[in-house]
């Protein structure tokens, strides 16, 4: 189940013409209520696309009814043009649904720096709500709705006992490192929740999640994440209940997001122990993430933590060789500043690597989710624009 598997939500995807493959293209999600509440995190670029801008102003209300998204261009880097042109499509959207345009959020992927084909777009959304539904199928082709390089849609959805669900769909397979979200994601749940609740829960879903990914340490100029809550359950969880369930949907498809990632061959989970702080371990895992002779290393089964080292030594962070160790897969290779186990013993044939760093200078931890550097990775975007 998706988007569409809380009650209180429609969803269709439709190809506006926006791509000139005629591929699903335009994406729209409907909150028919009884609430409205909703909160988003955004992108921490600098250089944020027209409907970022857009979105984060409309989400001060913390109220949305609908959400559109389209893939085949980000509208970033067009200037007051492109804001218009996102303006146009909320307007267009609140006119079609019988709502305001402040209650509708805006989302946009693929090349930077183009104008969006506005009629394409307006008769899209036209398109889209004709079409709107509440089936798996009508979810399923929004999901489908906003991918670029994506090979597949990505859906995740969970239940509560008590009888309230959240459910979502995320696209992205590169430009990962979110910084505080992910590339697209729109989340939804039936919960009776209220406007500061919900924030609260989504920053804490989203910071063990979404902004624990990193591919290959490219923030985008569009990474958005919405949650709406309708409310139709009529079921009111706790704070904690709703962040568990909003953290798992949220993981899911963060997995899902790494295993279709560009190129990818490995999934790396790499886990910093023993630091002296959170921000500490966090740092040296995303370091170690981003490092391209770490990252190639994966690629080749190879597991020479002697990288592992070189990289972690460089994150501005707490550490020592003499109180450190390197684990992969299973196998301590490095330990109290010397070799420890032959790198033979760790095995990487499979797609799973699991590094443990434990830096021994105190108790906190984190884990950065990532993937190898491929050969694939390489030519998809050497090729992206053209």
């Amino acid at each position: 189940m998706t988007v569409t598997g809380p009650q209180g939500f429609r969803a269709a995807g439709v190809a506006a013409g926006i791509k000139a493959s005629g591929a699903l293209d335009l994406t729209l999600v409907v909150n028919d209520g009884p609430l409205d509440v909703a909160a988003g995190v955004f992108t921490r670029n600098a250089i944020k696309a027209a409907p970022v801008l857009w979105s984060q102003e409309v989400l001060k209300q913390q109220r949305l009814k609908a959400v559109v998204l389209n893939s085949g261009g980000a509208n970033a880097a067009t200037g007051p043009a492109g804001f218009q042109d996102t303006h146009a499509t909320a307007e267009k959207v609140a006119q079609v649904l019988g709502t305001g345009a402040i209650e509708v959020a805006v989302c946009s992927t693929g090349l930077i720096g183009e104008r969006l084909p506005m009629p394409a777009v307006l008769s899209g959304v036209d398109s889209s709500v004709r079409a709107l539904d509440t089936t798996p199928e009508a979810g399923l082709n929004a999901a489908t709705g906003v991918m670029t390089t994506d090979s597949k849609p990505k859906e995740a959805f969970a239940r509560h006992e008590n009888g309230w669900s959240a459910g979502g769909f995320a696209k992205g397979a590169g430009m990962l490192a979110p910084n505080l979200a992910t590339m697209l994601s729109v989340l939804t749940t039936d919960a009776v929740v209220d406007k500061e609740t919900l924030d609260r829960a989504l920053r804490a879903a989203t910071r063990i999640t979404f902004d624990r990914l990193d591919v290959d340490g490219g923030t985008s100029t569009n990474d958005t994440v919405l949650v709406l809550a309708s409310g139709a359950s009529g079921v009111e969880p706790s704070e904690a209940e709703l962040t568990e369930l909003l953290t798992a949907v949220s993981l899911d498809l963060v997995q899902q997001l790494r295993a279709d990632s560009e190129g990818a061959t490995k999934d790396v989970d790499i886990t910093v122990r023993g630091a002296a702080s959170e921000a500490d371990a966090i740092v040296v895992a995303r370091t170690i993430a981003e490092d391209n002779l770490v990252k190639t290393a994966f690629f080749g089964s190879d597991p020479n933590w002697g990288r592992i080292a070189m990289a972690l030594g460089r994150a501005p962070a707490q550490l020592a060789p003499e109180t450190l160790s390197i684990t992969i897969n299973g196998a301590t290779l490095f330990a109290a500043g010397t070799t420890a186990e032959d790198r033979s013993a760790a095995d990487l044939s499979g797609r799973a690597i699991e590094v443990v760093v434990d830096l021994g200078v105190g108790s906190s931890a984190a884990t950065i989710y990532t993937t190898d550097l491929s050969h694939g990775y390489v030519e998809e975007n050497s090729a992206y624009s053209s």
